[in-house]
């Protein structure tokens, strides 16, 4: 079994309903280093997926700098399109799903996020997740123009009402279509989602099909809610985290996904983890999960850019 540990390092003032294009701060990455034992206690290198406005300041870039030249991580890059410039006035309210946004002023945000990356951490970026997990259809296309080959913006089992849809989508790593036969395919690492009863998943969606949208979106929500388990520590108990690991290995998987926020371990960040003691819990569900994948392994940990190579 192969682990990617993927973390959105990002700026503070989300999770609020409010997508302001000048966000608070980003003192939220000082805790990363709560998560130091992931390198230093199980070999395991974390991917580092950067927003515009981390990767423009200097505190942050220290922190970023020390996790990929010290404990081997890598830093990939991870758009924010709301608080990305350059900045149009259009017609919908933030966040703009991907696919409203004109493709010339998507494009010119990428490029000046993968510029930050380059110009202030040294990074010439190969991994990406879109902001929202809403890659829709355009972001596709772009990244291998611009040099990104491995993406993990994709949450199967989930169906966003007025966005994607990626209920269906494998568990395991395939490539994206789309490629114009002149750049590379990307890769599609997506996190890791299971269902409990695999064929009641395509027997939920396919009646969900005759239903009114907003009967459906309800429908697939509730079923994501009450017959899913996933690894990711933020969203799923420590058992609930256990047995999809040992569902998907037992299905033939051999790709676990785990994904977090960087704002998710400093306290007050977000709504869900107010306290040093709600931080505190979340930091020792992660630290019990690996040393159980360790014990009933074997598992090796890789990022993005490194899985790339497997598939």
């Amino acid at each position: 079994m192969k682990l990617v540990f993927s973390i959105d390092v990002e700026e503070e003032g989300l999770f609020t309903g409010e997508y302001s294009r000048e966000p608070p701060g980003v003192e939220n990455i000082r805790g990363l280093d709560r998560l130091e034992f992931v390198s230093k206690e199980f070999g395991f290198p974390l991917t580092l997926l950067v927003s515009y406005r981390v990767a423009r300041d200097a505190c942050a870039r220290k922190v970023l700098l020390d996790w990929k030249d010290l404990r081997g991580a890598e830093i990939g890059a991870h758009l924010h399109h709301w608080s990305t410039p350059p900045f149009d006035k259009l017609p919908y309210p933030e966040p703009v799903p991907a696919d409203l946004l004109p493709p010339a002023l998507l494009r010119a945000k990428l490029e000046n996020l993968l510029d930050a990356l380059k110009t202030n951490l040294g990074v010439t970026a190969r991994s990406f997740r879109m902001g929202r997990f809403d890659i829709g259809t355009q972001v596709p296309k772009l990244l291998p123009e611009l040099g990104l080959l491995t993406d993990s913006s994709i949450v199967p089992l989930r169906r966003t009402a007025g966005g994607p849809d990626h209920f269906m989508a494998p568990c395991e790593p395939y490539r994206l279509e789309g490629s114009d036969g002149r750049t590379p395919s990307v890769l599609e690492v997506p996190l890791t989602m299971i269902p409990l009863f695999p064929r009641t998943r395509n027997a939920v969606y396919r009646q969900s099909s005759f239903l009114p949208p907003r009967v459906r979106d309800f429908l697939l929500t509730a079923y994501r809610h009450a017959a899913v388990v996933g690894v990711h520590p933020a969203w799923f108990s420590l058992s609930a985290m256990k047995l999809a690991a040992n569902l998907h290995r037992a299905r033939g998987g051999c790709v676990l996904c785990m994904f977090l926020h960087s704002s998710e371990v400093h306290p007050g960040a977000t709504p869900k983890f107010r306290t040093e003691s709600d931080v505190r819990r979340l930091v020792d569900k992660i630290r019990a999960f690996l040393a159980w994948l360790v014990r009933t392994g074997p598992v090796r940990g890789m990022t993005l850019e490194d899985l790339r190579a497997f598939f």
